[in-house]
């Protein structure tokens, strides 16, 4: 039996693979701003369960979260950074404030759970750390730069990591979901305040009073909580783990497309090296 601590169990995949996760029976600490509203999951295990208030941009937040976890358990084995939101705005029309609080939100927030984690993880010389990233990283639609650019980030900070970690018996992984039937394109999508007209064709398409396709991402919460479950519990966990059938074909056409850039360009990106 393993202890997860989970970000932003409130609601969306978040909500769902904190239920999986004690379905199956293992141990989870349930997290999120408002403690009130992950306490019914507490409540369904009263003895594998723990919920907690965890606002990842504060460090006191996150330093009581774990400590009150491995006082509970003993340990935390697994670490899921799920919390987090959307955000919308061409690149020219992002709010210096909003894009700051994304970073720290995503990018930081992560980085002080990690950071949390890490010591014991080491200490026992086990231990998994799952960062949630999104197809956005990939593909970057218009209108979605920052929100790319936070999962962009992730990713990289992820892959370095896994390799630092590795030879101390620690995995680190990715996850990658595309269109997932929560509110996340709804109560969870923050957007710019001021629209600018010339990019109504672009990025303006994609702002929360032009979005038709919220409540019918193909994507079930359940079915992805399984997946992570089996892939946290394989003996050889991926590097990234795509979730949805818009995530492997947007990744693929994503790698396809940048494969025929670099051929395109190779006879010049091979040309700036000093004459032997």
């Amino acid at each position: 039996m393993t202890t997860w601590l989970i970000t932003g169990c409130s609601t969306g995949l978040g909500r769902a693979l904190a239920e999986a996760v004690l379905a199956h029976g293992h141990k989870a600490v349930v997290t999120g701003r408002d403690v009130s509203k992950v306490q019914d999951i507490a409540d369904k295990y009263p003895g594998t369960a723990l919920a907690l208030p965890l606002d990842v941009t504060n460090d006191d937040h996150v330093t009581a979260a774990v400590r009150a976890a491995e006082d509970r358990f003993g340990a935390v084995d697994v670490l899921v950074n799920n919390a987090g939101y959307g955000y919308r705005a061409a690149i020219e029309e992002g709010e210096d404030s909003a894009v700051h609080q994304l970073f720290d939100t995503h990018v930081f927030g992560s980085v002080r759970t990690i950071k949390a984690v890490l010591p014991g993880m080491r200490a026992r010389r086990s231990g998994t750390i799952v960062n949630l990233s999104s197809i956005g990283a990939r593909i970057c639609p218009e209108g979605s730069g920052y929100y790319s650019a936070v999962k962009a980030a992730i990713e990289a900070l992820t892959l370095s990591l896994r390799k630092e970690v590795a030879p101390l018996g620690v995995t680190a992984m990715v996850v990658e979901p595309g269109g997932f039937r929560t509110d996340f394109a709804g109560r969870s999508l923050t957007q710019s305040a001021v629209p600018i007209a010339d990019y109504a064709d672009t990025a303006g398409k994609r702002r929360k009073e032009h979005d038709t396709g919220h409540g019918k991402q193909p994507g079930d919460p359940a079915k992805a909580a399984t997946a992570l479950i089996q892939a946290v519990e394989s003996d050889s966990p991926p590097y990234m783990l795509l979730l949805g059938n818009d995530t492997s074909d947007g990744f693929r056409a994503a790698l396809d497309a940048l494969r025929a850039e670099v051929d395109a360009w190779e006879t010049l990106s091979r040309s700036t090296d000093f004459d032997a």
